[in-house]
């Protein structure tokens, strides 16, 4: 009876340590802080505007400083447009709103110290679909403020893929210049 008890728990063991080893093996890590190409950014949003303090954040976290002085600015960050939308997308049979379609739309260009444009103009549109109830009002405004907020954090990840992902421009008018 005591071989098989300790024959269950090195059976366990063992099934834990290849689940631990296949684990490392596939790859998995943690996304960590945005590699970016430059050291200092100037970033053209509001004082107040809620997606620039929180890419303001992400960017300070991954080693680069947000400047307040276009001047001293290795990148530029222009904002295009900052829109928000709320559309019908389906009526019940009475003709109310069962859904609607929530859409943030934000257009950005990023050019280099000199004025030379490293990312064009860059449209990204991110869109959530929120049920909506008319005995819920309260409840479905918290949920729709809430999806905003999720929209604007998808939002400031996908700025800085492509801030990071621009370190090729930036490397090679680097080289240019060096030549």
């Amino acid at each position: 009876m005591h071989a098989q008890v300790q024959l269950k728990r090195f059976s366990q063991w063992l099934l834990m340590a290849a689940a631990a080893l296949i684990l490392t093996a596939c790859g998995f890590h943690l996304r960590g802080a945005a590699d970016l190409p430059f050291k200092t950014i100037y970033l053209g949003f509001a004082p107040n505007s809620p997606a620039g303090v929180e890419l303001k954040r992400n960017i300070e976290a991954s080693g680069a400083k947000v400047v307040s002085d276009v001047k001293e600015a290795e990148a530029n960050l222009k904002v295009l447009t900052d829109t928000r939308d709320r559309q019908v997308l389906t009526l019940n049979t009475n003709g109310r709103v069962r859904e609607y379609a929530l859409f943030q739309r934000f257009t950005f260009s990023v050019t280099d110290a000199k004025g030379v444009i490293v990312i064009p103009p860059t449209a990204i549109t991110l869109r959530r679909v929120i049920t909506y109830d008319e005995n819920q009002e309260l409840a479905k405004q918290a949920e729709e403020a809430l999806l905003y907020r999720d929209m604007q954090s998808d939002l400031v990840q996908q700025i800085l893929r492509r801030l990071s992902a621009s370190k090729s421009a930036l490397s090679t008018e680097k080289a240019a210049a060096g030549d």
